[in-house]
């Protein structure tokens, strides 16, 4: 709502409103006056302060709203400081509700068409750097037969149940689960198709996640049962794709995005790992132009990163100034906002940005 204050030459609730009328949200394109972003407009003297309500804490184009913004605004006669506040509120698919009965606002899967991609690095990285971000963040290990995550985040067991549900443990600002907590480190998981599934809706159903911005999901490699699983027992807001740089694992990563096609979930975009001289660079981004989705970002490759990860000390948290952990970042801000505009174009399965409060 807009209080109905009133400064002087000019600087009216109604001229701040038709000049913000005038800046475009990059992601949605559209104003941010129609799309209700602005907030808790006041004006005092010739001073205004607002308020920009975020799709996500973790938007790459803050910057570019802002100098539109005071652009916008400094054509307003006799305007004086411009303070610009900052909230986000993430929308909500509320299919993920009605299915699982989980108060997730959007569900991303990281995938591979191959192992050894380090496709759950990936998944580590992005749900530490959203959490930074100020999002509600869990993860997810959905390699059941293969699960890394507690070893990555550095925890070796989750809470005690509380009323008959799993408490997912925490690290870096983030709830995750896995099967690693439920059995020996060198007991195998030799399971078919059947047992996959139960156990796949079980972490999902049977955990007390709390509300969550983003439940990112670990994949197992490849185009098997999990995935079929996965995409039958929630609904998905989107995919990313992992690919090392070289044309092998491209290929192989393909394979991923034709199948995510197949289940009908939005490819959010590719993402080349481990790039540099020793693995060359590009397959990923050609993959993308190829097959017309965005390209997230290439991830350098860092002997730092494969220690963080040893370590249960991601990249992202103990090296942040690294230019892999700004790689994960902007790929993080990236996934971020093309969830966003995913969710928000599907009208019939979102609640609108309009009603969101």
């Amino acid at each position: 709502m807009f209080n109905r204050n009133t400064g002087q030459n000019g600087v009216t609730e109604e001229s701040v409103r038709q000049a913000l009328s005038t800046v475009i949200e990059p992601e949605l394109h559209r104003d941010l006056v129609s799309l209700n972003m602005v907030r808790d407009l006041q004006i005092e003297g010739n001073d205004v302060t607002f308020t920009i309500m975020l799709t996500t804490p973790a938007c790459p184009l803050r910057g570019k709203m802002e100098s539109d913004s005071r652009q916008a605004l400094a054509q307003i006669g006799g305007i004086g400081n411009v303070t610009i506040n900052w909230d986000a509120n993430v929308p909500q698919d509320r299919r993920i509700n009605q299915q699982v009965g989980q108060q997730f606002r959007n569900t991303i899967a990281i995938s591979s068409g191959k192992g050894g991609v380090g496709k759950s690095t990936v998944a580590v990285n992005v749900a530490i750097a959203m959490a930074a971000e100020g999002a509600r963040v869990g993860l997810l290990d959905a390699d059941i037969l293969g699960p890394n995550i507690p070893m990555m985040m550095g925890i070796d067991k989750m809470p005690p149940p509380r009323e008959r549900k799993m408490i997912p443990a925490e690290a870096f600002g983030v709830r995750f689960i896995s099967t690693g907590f439920l059995v020996k480190a060198d007991q195998p998981l030799v399971w078919r198709g059947p047992m996959l599934h139960s156990a796949i809706r079980q972490l999902l159903g049977d955990v007390d996640w709390g509300e969550l911005d983003y439940l990112v999901i670990d994949l197992p490699p490849g185009t098997g049962d999990a995935q079929l699983s996965l995409a039958q027992a929630i609904p998905l807001s989107g995919a990313v794709i992992v690919t090392q740089p070289m044309q092998l694992a491209a290929a192989d990563a393909l394979r991923g995005l034709k199948m995510f096609e197949k289940l009908d979930v939005p490819i959010i975009g590719i993402v080349e790992n481990m790039s540099g001289e020793f693995f060359g660079s590009g397959a990923g981004e050609e993959l993308a132009q190829k097959y017309e989705t965005a390209f997230l970002g290439s991830v350098p490759l860092d002997a730092n990163v494969r220690k963080g990860g040893d370590s249960g000390e991601p990249i992202v948290a103990s090296f942040p100034d690294s230019p892999a952990a700004e790689a994960f970042r902007e790929i993080t801000r990236k996934i971020a906002a093309r969830v966003s505009v995913l969710t928000l174009s599907n009208k019939d399965n979102i609640i609108p940005i309009h009603m969101i409060n």
